[in-house]
């Protein structure tokens, strides 16, 4: 018989925490047992998502009352800045996946620049796996305790990494263009900012100065061995939920782009989650939405000096909860794809 392991999501009732719900009752290893609110308890969570009909999951409770002795592993879908209030209690005592960006960085300097110095436990921040699952996969082992990167950088990651490894760009003038179901700006995002009764809108917002590239900084730098150059774009969609991130790199000397493509194959071939398509099939939201892959697509550059890259993921599950859930299964000796298959 296969082991059953309990689990609580503190944030359940947000947009990822919700969706932690959602897979977490398809995975046939876990029961919930802790549903956390910050200010509704004794609440069916069916009232927060109405497609959850699960009459076993218990009521939701405060997350400050939270006894981590009820659980094997406790998921944070909390805020920046909160995460780490839950870690400094239970670091040590229960597993810990952290959804927020509180572990992510390396660097307390660059976590107080982009977040705040309201962290109450600094001295951690090292002791977290970076849970980039296809370039992290044997340090996700033993229970280890899991920062979930961000949705942007998973787009972003999971192209250039190998890329920059294998030496097959150049680490100055990348562009990333990327674009956002709002879905990924929380719950507390102004719709009106998005839609009227004539029309949708879209913009771009915090160009170069985004949260998240300090942490693709650091990933990219960490693999290159030095500096990288790059620029980050970001945009909202009308959509709720699917990201988009093109990135138009310029290639190194003498690499052509049968090389790129034998890079993202070798990729595909040895990571569940990742498909490479061919640039005569279509990659568009629907093709990630409610799913846990990221697809790849390659196009030509017309001087054949450069590449253009087009990553897709859907950001509330392989930008979030889907790849928190991944760690999950990784660190506890599971499939990789369990839950994450329905």
């Amino acid at each position: 018989m296969s082991k059953i392991l309990s689990v609580a999501i503190l944030g359940s009732t947000g947009y990822v925490g919700l969706e932690l719900v959602k897979i977490l009752l398809m995975h046939q290893n876990v029961k919930i047992v802790f549903l956390g609110t910050e200010n509704t308890p004794n609440t069916s969570i069916h009232k927060f998502d109405n497609s959850i009909n699960n009459k076993d999951l218990p009521l939701t409770e405060l997350n400050k009352d939270f006894n981590y002795k009820k659980a094997d592993t406790v998921f944070l879908a909390l805020p920046h800045g909160v995460s780490n209030k839950y870690v400094k209690q239970y670091y040590n005592k229960i597993q810990i996946i952290d959804l927020s960006a509180d572990f992510r960085l390396n660097d307390f300097e660059i976590y107080k620049k982009n977040y705040g110095d309201h962290h109450l436990c600094p001295n951690l921040l090292n002791d977290f796996i970076y849970g980039l699952t296809e370039f992290n996969r044997d340090k996700l082992n033993n229970n280890n305790n899991i920062a979930v990167p961000g949705c942007y950088p998973t787009s972003v990651l999971i192209p250039l990494l190998p890329l920059l490894s294998n030496k097959l760009i150049k680490d100055t003038n990348i562009i990333i263009d990327s674009k956002s179901g709002y879905s990924g700006a929380g719950k507390k995002f102004d719709l009106n900012n998005i839609k009227n009764l004539n029309d949708y809108n879209f913009f771009n917002y915090n160009t170069n100065e985004h949260r998240h590239i300090c942490e693709i900084r650091q990933e990219l730098e960490k693999i290159n061995n030095s500096e990288v150059l790059f620029s980050f774009n970001p945009h909202i969609l009308p959509n709720f939920r699917g990201m988009m991130s093109t990135i138009y790199c310029d290639l190194s000397n003498d690499v052509k782009e049968s090389d790129i493509m034998k890079c993202f194959q070798d990729l595909d071939n040895n990571n569940y989650f990742i498909e490479f398509i061919a640039n005569t099939k279509r990659a568009d939201f629907f093709s990630v939405q409610n799913t846990n892959k990221c697809i790849l697509r390659l196009f030509k550059h017309y001087n054949n000096s450069k590449i253009i890259i087009v990553s897709l993921i859907d950001n509330l599950q392989k930008g979030a909860a889907g790849q928190a859930i991944q760690c999950f299964n990784l660190s506890q000796g599971l499939k990789e794809n369990i839950g994450l298959d329905g």
